[in-house]
């Protein structure tokens, strides 16, 4: 295909598909939350071929070294803008292979609509526009499967991919890809959920996760207060802490603001100088929001004195509010929190179901994840403006990996119009189809 400029930026309002240029398993079709697009039809096809790559057979000769401009400041909605800059690195580091060199494996299409409708598409445009060609690098998603994400992870090393990116569906599985990338070779990113193996080194890419709980904690507070809800009696629905360390870490953040304790849990009966006390607390295994809703009514039912919620994220928060809605409960009564900053909770944010939500910018953690790779694949040290971490093994705290860790934001109604709906992650279309127009034009959503 002729050499083409694609043009991937959130700014568009067009829909876009990308995932029939994509191998992976997980692909299903696009939420009409995601304002990103390519423009017109010839730039998704050069983003699928990678037309903006180094021909095949050519290759730098000399290493040109990481871009000044690279650091966890640099990425933004212009993902072609920043990204293309690595293109020298990237003749380097392929030396004009036409062979898979980056794997990438997301892991469900349940626990969260992020991975199909904005990782994988963010993922795909990142590695094209920083030269990468279609038979560079793969993406595949495990649908769950702890045997299909090892799976992946064996076809990738053996079709030659020299860099993993892998978000882990649960601890054992990350360190069974971890042991085996180890023993071919294979350098390991850990893409938004950690990877802790007692040997050999990751490198980890995500968000500051405890400063992600402490926005939770924070808005929780806030909200309670602006609710006028008197003496608050606390129900805690943390992730899940069985499957990702990262849930343990949102937790220990929320507990340390609320409960001036930096736990993964706090003890039934805790109190606070807000007059707050803890009726109880529990987790949804395996991120399940169903298990999250049956947990809460059971908790609702055995205890209806509770009268504030704090929610790992909005997929929990939705099965409380449903359950919430069912009972009787009308807004603006029983305050929910969450994260991930869904569409549906968006409209539960402007309905007055929900506080807020986390917003973790995933272009950001997408392009964050392929200059990590980038550069690793071409030899080059990763800088320490873009490592500017680590992160700990909340199991064992001898145990920690470098870590590159972005900034998330607190959206609630006041903020959506210029963090979410600004960014296109999620368009006013998408958000007032649920909560109705009137709502958005009282909060100046458009």
């Amino acid at each position: 295909m002729a050499s083409q400029t694609v043009g991937f930026r959130l700014e568009d309002k067009a829909l876009m598909r990308l995932q029939d240029a994509v191998r992976g398993r997980g692909s299903q079709k696009f939420s009409k939350a995601s304002k990103l697009s390519l423009v017109g039809a010839a730039a998704l096809v050069a983003a699928a071929c990678g037309s903006t790559s180094t021909p095949a057979g050519s290759s730098s000769a000399t290493n040109p070294g990481v871009p000044s401009t690279i650091n966890v400041s640099a990425f933004s909605t212009d993902i072609a803008g920043t990204m293309s800059s690595l293109k020298p690195l990237t003749a380097y580091a392929t030396k004009g292979a036409n062979t898979l060199l980056i794997g990438v494996i997301l892991p469900d299409t349940t626990s969260s609509v992020r991975w199909v409708d904005f990782d994988q598409p963010y993922l795909t445009a990142s590695l094209a526009d920083a030269g990468f060609n279609q038979n560079q690098f793969r993406i595949d998603n495990a649908q769950g499967s702890d045997a299909t994400e090892l799976d992946d992870a064996n076809a990738d090393i053996n079709l030659g991919a020299k860099v993993l990116i892998m978000c882990p569906l649960d601890g054992p599985t990350g360190l069974a890809i971890a042991q085996l990338a180890q023993s071919k070779g294979v350098t390991l990113i850990s893409y938004d959920r950690a990877t802790f193996p007692p040997q050999g080194k990751t490198y980890y890419v995500s968000f500051n996760n405890e400063a992600v709980g402490e926005l939770i904690g924070n808005g929780f507070l806030t909200c309670v207060q602006s609710w006028n809800v008197s003496k608050p009696q606390v129900f805690v629905l943390n992730g899940g802490e069985d499957t990702d360390p990262n849930a343990i870490s949102f937790a220990s953040g929320y507990n340390k603001i609320v409960w001036s304790q930096s736990a993964k849990t706090v003890t039934a009966g805790a109190t606070n100088s807000q007059g707050m006390s803890l009726v109880g607390e529990n987790f949804s295994p395996g991120w399940s929001n169903t298990e999250g809703g049956t947990i809460f009514q059971q908790e609702f039912t055995g205890h209806p004195s509770i009268n504030a919620t704090i929610e790992a994220n909005d997929g929990l928060a939705n099965a409380v509010i449903t359950d919430l809605k069912s009972d009787g409960v009308p807004a603006k009564k029983i305050p929910t929190t969450g994260q991930d900053a869904t569409a549906q909770g968006m409209a539960w944010i402007l309905e007055g179901y929900q506080c807020g939500s986390v917003y973790k910018p995933v272009y950001k953690e997408a392009q964050d994840a392929v200059a990590v790779a980038d550069i690793l694949l071409s030899g080059n040290t990763v800088p320490q403006a873009l490592l500017n971490g680590t992160t700990v093994d909340p199991a064992n705290t001898s145990i920690s990996e470098p870590a590159s860790l972005l900034t998330a934001t607190w959206v609630n109604a006041a903020n959506m119009e210029q963090t979410v709906v600004k960014d296109g992650f999620d368009p006013a279309s998408a958000i007032c189809t649920i909560a109705g127009a009137a709502l958005c034009t009282a909060n100046n959503i458009s």
